[in-house]
């Protein structure tokens, strides 16, 4: 039987439960929908703290614009934009087998997106609550109800896992304070510009995922790639960099898109996925893109983006290939082809996931391989091979 706790109380969890490793926590509240011409938007973000309290580096930090500690020991499964659907809004996955030596707590939060230019705050938000349940047993372990009465806050600490005495425990914090998730990354050392998630650019690392459910409208992803300034490069010396990716739909259709065999996909048909063209120099300044119809998303189950080398020497190191995702609501995201020492043609860029039937998660992959067989073989797409050719 679940412990329901009050604040400031702490529980044990894995001295009671040998074993006791894996962790589902979930988040979920009840607010006015509409507030200051506004929907609600809250946010849960977790933080990997060693013993000073402070993170060690950004990647200790997982929201929705990190959904995965590269450890693995912490996964946000995604933004859910609007609470008060029913359920759980919002939930992390903990691994505590997977926690690295250094970390001796993990704090999770809840702030309000751009709390003070709408005007909101969690005297708005009420039914507050976190609970924790084992995943192996599929038992709840504990919950804390949020009950006191918050007024001016905008980001509230609702509890902590943390060590003592080799065992892990929950601590019911449920402190809140004004100032949003930029003054709680600042707090535990945290160095990053979050300050509008439309300005920027988020840099992914290898085994980095992002959530990309914010917005309507199209996701726009662009590949370029850099020319030395020497005459001779581009066609003329027999570079050619293409674009495309491997797709799978909820209806188990499964195919390519790319310019290899006029492949160009379409936007409103299946698989709702279009390359614009093909640039075989490497000289438009646009590159070369794919398009992805975002109101079909519940329609695709997921997307392997990738670029190979179709004519010419293998130099991804003078390429130096970039791919930029634009989705609506969110901050660009960027994938640097930073691993130049392959001598294989065929990259594996970005996986692109439908975990939960209306929003995308990406992962970036940066893998090389001999070529497309090879690249399916290894996300196991099952897609038969043929010879192709542009002309």
């Amino acid at each position: 039987m679940a412990l329901n706790l009050r604040k400031g109380q702490k529980i044990d969890l894995t001295k009671g439960n040998p074993g006791l490793s894996k962790l589902l926590i979930g988040l979920g509240w009840d607010t006015n929908k509409y507030r200051g011409g506004y929907d609600f938007d809250l946010d849960v973000t977790a933080f990997l703290l060693k013993g000073d309290n402070k993170v060690s580096s950004n990647q200790d930090f997982v929201y929705y614009g990190n959904l995965q500690h590269l450890s693995g020991s912490v996964e946000h499964m995604g933004d859910n934009l609007i609470g008060g659907t029913g359920g759980d809004d919002e939930q992390i996955k903990v691994d505590l087998s997977r926690v690295p030596d250094d970390i001796e707590r993990i704090a999770i939060a809840v702030t309000i997106y751009d709390a003070d230019n709408r005007n909101q705050n969690f005297g708005q938000v009420s039914n507050a609550y976190i609970h924790i349940g084992d995943t192996t047993t599929n038992t709840e372990l504990l919950r804390y109800d949020l009950e006191e009465e918050f007024s001016y806050e905008t980001t509230m600490v609702v509890g902590e896992i943390y060590r003592y005495k080799g065992e892990w425990k929950f601590n019911a914090v449920g402190s809140g304070f004004k100032g949003g998730l930029k003054s709680l990354c600042l707090n535990y050392g945290v160095n990053l510009d979050i300050k509008d998630r439309n300005s920027g650019a988020v840099i992914l690392q290898k085994g980095q995922k992002v959530n990309l459910s914010k917005g309507n409208g199209e996701i726009l992803i662009n590949l370029n790639w850099s020319q030395p300034e020497r005459s001779g490069w581009g066609r003329q010396n027999g570079i050619d960099l293409d674009l495309g990716c491997l797709y799978e739909l909820w209806d188990g259709r499964k195919g390519t898109v790319q310019a290899l065999g006029n492949a160009f996909g379409s936007l409103i048909n299946p698989p709702y996925i279009s390359l614009d063209g093909d640039d075989r120099t490497g000289t438009s300044t646009d590159g070369e893109n794919l398009r992805v119809n975002s109101a079909m998303i519940p329609q695709i189950k997921r997307i392997l983006v990738y670029t190979f080398i179709y004519e010419g020497a293998v130099n991804w190191r003078e390429a130096k290939g970039i791919v930029t995702v634009k989705c609506p609501g969110s901050k660009d995201i960027i994938v640097k082809m930073d691993e130049y020492g392959s001598n294989l043609a065929m990259c594996g860029i970005a996986l692109l996931e439908n975990r939960d039937g209306h929003s995308l998660s990406m992962e970036k992959v940066v893998r090389f391989f001999d070529g497309h067989r090879d690249l399916d073989a290894a996300f196991g797409w099952g897609l038969r091979w043929v010879v192709g050719s542009k002309d």
